[in-house]
């Protein structure tokens, strides 16, 4: 059987640590930096785990995380 190919999208934005969580980037910091409070801005800097209910479907993106 081939190997699987995981979606190279959801393998830049994600990371698979070795307790099972998957970590992700928080949104909303990359333009427009102006308007924002430095307390949001120092809050959108750190790294946020995805939900129980998404883990399945980006488990599926990526089978060998």
């Amino acid at each position: 059987m081939p190997k699987l190919k995981s979606c190279r999208g959801a393998a830049k934005r994600f990371t698979i640590l070795k307790s099972g969580k998957i970590k992700r980037k928080k949104a909303y910091h990359s333009h427009i930096l102006t308007s924002k409070s430095t307390k949001r801005k120092r809050n959108l800097r750190q790294e946020a785990f995805i939900c129980s209910k998404d883990t399945v479907q980006i488990r599926r993106l990526l089978p060998y995380g």
